[in-house]
């Protein structure tokens, strides 16, 4: 008797998703163990793996809606025996390649196979609708492509509207000079890569400028729930990371009391994570501030949107050599310009201009992060 392939549940707070794709076909063989398909939500890409061997047949195209609990194919036991059978006359024709009137072995094949042949007859009538599904979901219309919204994208869309809805959200500027950050990084290259194996870059500066930050203005380490304000006492920063499904913000826990080196290390961990579609509920939640670093993409100036229920983000951008004083005399210095965006029901002005010249003495000066000064 065929057994169901169910979605299974993916967390207390996912109801479903998207069949992204099916890594097999209706009619293949699969395994037990196989990934059978790719499923989106509005938060991780899980993977759904077969629970038995056998002939696979797909219920559910690439592209459709399902819920927790919902039967998209089945598996048939009992069609991976024949199949098996099937196979081990093989190497008797080889045997017998050199003889030409060797003809007849593969009808004597066929009733061996009669088994095969019923199940993909079968299984061929279902395959039709499944080239369908994409092109119905991105057919060319004219001048205009149509697809559906994943899941992912309608949960970042959600969130802006409502972040930018229920909060007050206001954006300060300021730059630093990437001078000294660059010269130590420069520095330090070499010795850090083999002591720690991985490379020490910018975003673990900006995470530990923005603790000593949070730190000096612990107004900006809050959140709003209902009308209380909840001040926090920890620093689970977020990162932004753009991938091919779209912007996720993976958090490094407790980064105040982490090295450089680890916070690189679980930066690379989450790249590594998103590229294989493996990154989990629990590690894009409970974060008190994020930093999003557009400059990867060329950015030179933003207005990031606020991470609810958070109350502030900063935006990095591009380096850039431009020209500025100092002392009295036109030097060109590689600037980036800083963004921070807050919500000022509970942020006011003079907090988050401290906070963002606090971000800025740290980058310019970023011996005094090495040393706690």
């Amino acid at each position: 008797m065929p057994s169901d392939i169910k979605i299974p549940a993916l967390g207390e707070s996912v109801a479903g998703g998207q069949i992204a794709k099916w890594h097999f076909k209706t009619g293949d063989q699969v395994k037990t163990g196989d990934i059978l398909l790719t499923l989106e939500t509005d938060k991780v890409a899980a993977e759904v793996t077969a629970e038995a061997s056998g002939v696979l047949t797909i219920g559910k195209n690439a592209g459709e809606d399902v819920e927790v609990g919902a039967v998209v194919g089945q598996i048939d036991e009992s069609a991976a025996a024949p199949a098996a059978k099937a196979e081990a006359p093989k190497p008797a024709p080889e045997a017998k390649a050199e003889a030409p009137a060797a003809k007849p072995e593969p009808k004597a094949e066929a009733p061996k196979a009669e088994a095969k042949p019923a199940n993909v007859t079968e299984f061929k009538v279902v395959p039709k609708p499944e080239p369908a599904a994409p092109a119905a979901a991105a057919k060319p219309e004219g001048r205009i492509t149509r697809k559906k919204m994943t899941p992912l994208r309608k949960k970042i869309a959600d969130s802006l509207v409502s972040a930018q809805r229920t909060a007050a959200i206001l954006t300060t500027f300021n730059e630093c000079d990437m001078s000294n950050v660059m010269a130590l990084r420069s520095k330090l290259q070499d010795s850090f890569v083999a002591k720690n194996k991985v490379k020490l870059g910018f975003m673990s500066f900006f995470i530990k400028a923005v603790v000593e930050a949070l730190k000096a203005v612990p107004q900006i380490n809050v959140r709003v729930e209902g009308d209380e304000i909840v001040q926090q006492h920890y620093f689970d920063i977020g990162v932004a990371v753009g991938t091919e499904r779209g912007l996720i913000v993976p958090v490094l826990r407790d980064a105040d009391q982490k090295s450089f080196a680890d916070l690189e290390k679980d930066i690379l961990g989450y790249a590594a994570k998103a590229k294989e579609g493996k990154i989990q509920v629990s590690d894009l939640t409970g974060g008190v501030f994020t930093i999003s670093n557009g400059g990867v993409y060329g950015s030179l100036l933003s207005t990031p949107i606020i991470n609810p229920p958070q109350s502030a983000i900063l935006g990095m951008h591009s380096i850039q050599q431009r020209p500025i004083a100092v002392d009295g005399q036109v030097v060109i210095r590689p600037m980036m310009n800083l963004a921070l965006s807050y919500d000022h029901r509970v942020v006011d002005g003079k907090e988050a201009v401290t906070f963002l010249i606090r971000v800025k003495d740290c980058i310019e000066n970023p011996a005094r992060m090495l040393v706690g000064a």
